[in-house]
């Protein structure tokens, strides 16, 4: 009797856990049918011109509408903060163009553009991709700033390009951009007990967590500005310009030579 009992409960926890699979597997395939329906009703994208020395760029909070306070939309509580640090919280307008609230500013020379999408997080990447086309922005000109499991909470940190995980990946495969892409990982760290990832990401931060989180929205915005400030200024060298950063010293022949490796050099990640 006992062995029956253990084989039924064996055959019920592989069911289980097969069917769990597929509904995984069903939700990715209508999220990128979606994405792809929908990048397919956006305009021909606009010439770019040679982004060299651009002084426009854009951060997008990624993250679900009206779900503030929750994990999976940390990257807008980002942005909120970053909007309040420069000074323009009240300025956030809602533009149907871009499916998405917007801010446009002045950060020293760069023109600055603050997008939170509206649409939810699986198909955020329509609104960077309208967004993108409108203000004729550049993908290695977009930074991204998201949740990220594989962080602690209180951590944060840049990735330059590499390959997105979870729904980041849809996010960018439609978009096509998250290998020259920017992003900023506000760590939310994994679930300490059984609670399903999917469940977990939408929960409400605890009065504890919550405490932590403040601090490091705070701490990523101001890592935001400074990294704005530094990559603008790594662009904009004369020819032969002695550019410091990081207790490094670099001479920059054309300003085209400010590589990746140097944007790092110039940035101390947390």
């Amino acid at each position: 009797m006992t062995s029956n009992t253990t084989t039924r409960g064996k055959v019920w926890a592989f069911v289980t856990q097969s069917f769990k699979e597929l509904m995984d597997r069903l939700r990715q395939m209508i999220t990128r049918l979606l994405n792809r329906a929908l990048m397919s009703s956006l305009p021909p994208p606009r010439r770019m011109a040679d982004s060299r020395g651009n002084k426009r760029k854009m951060v997008v909070g990624l993250g679900n509408p009206g779900m503030g306070g929750t994990r999976h939309s940390v990257g807008m509580a980002v942005l909120t903060t970053l909007a309040k640090h420069l000074g323009v919280a009240d300025s956030w307008k809602s533009d149907r163009q871009v499916s998405g609230e917007v801010i446009v500013t002045k950060l020293q020379d760069i023109q600055l553009v603050l997008l939170r999408p509206k649409l939810l997080m699986n198909i955020n990447g329509v609104c960077v991709a309208k967004a993108a086309n409108k203000y004729s922005i550049q993908p290695k000109d977009i930074l991204l700033v998201h949740d990220e499991l594989d962080k602690p909470l209180g951590k944060f940190g840049f990735k330059y390009g590499g390959k997105a995980t979870t729904v980041y990946d849809l996010v960018c495969t439609v978009f096509k951009l998250m290998q020259v892409m920017p992003r900023v990982r506000i760590g939310i760290g994994r679930p300490s007990d059984r609670t399903p990832i999917d469940r977990y990401v939408l929960e409400r931060f605890s009065k504890e967590e919550g405490t932590v989180v403040d601090s490091v929205l705070k701490q990523s915005a101001d890592a935001l500005v400074k990294y704005l400030i530094d990559l603008q200024s790594l662009n904009s060298p004369v020819e032969g310009e002695r550019v410091t950063c990081k207790s490094k010293t670099r001479t920059l022949s054309t300003p085209d030579k400010a590589t990746e490796e140097e944007q790092k050099h110039c940035y101390n990640k947390q």
